[in-house]
């Protein structure tokens, strides 16, 4: 299943760093930022997270809920977050059941070999549920940008 612009973005709950349950419907009535990522503490996630946390006002100014997901664990969430001082939630989808939803779990190919792996896309979905925008090719040290522009 391919998901596409201006398709309902599929509603999920899972689990944060913290293990408290996160819905996609509870953010109903704003602007979400849901990013796939593939591994915390790694060069190009880190230049992701602390890019969005550099520019998490004016994220948040422009009406925005930042939600990073990866399928790490809640413990590796929990210190990639102290160390780096994020200050947005970060899903913990070990069972890729999000991942799934989104067609983000695929065949990569690095180096000349293949294995499953998360592919790095950021989801854009507005106050009704409604993807907005979908970027694919994302660029790590100026995501933010990509998003606010």
């Amino acid at each position: 299943m391919t998901i596409e612009i201006g398709q309902t973005a599929p509603d999920f709950s899972a689990k944060d760093q913290n293990g408290d349950t996160i819905t996609l419907s509870q953010f109903k009535g704003k602007k979400v930022v849901l990013y796939f990522y593939p591994r915390d503490n790694t060069p190009g996630c880190t230049a992701q997270a602390c890019d969005l946390r550099d520019n998490y006002q004016a994220l948040l100014d422009q009406g925005f809920v930042v939600i990073g997901i990866s399928t790490d664990t809640e413990k590796k969430h929990q210190n990639f977050i102290e160390k780096y001082d994020l200050p947005f939630p970060l899903i913990a989808d070990v069972e890729k059941e999000v991942h799934e939803l989104y067609s983000t779990w695929q065949l990569k190919k690095f180096m000349g070999r293949e294995s499953m792996g998360t592919v790095r896309t950021t989801f854009i979905i507005d106050e009704n549920g409604i993807i907005s925008d979908i970027i694919s090719k994302v660029k790590t040290k100026v995501h933010a940008e990509q998003i606010l522009k």
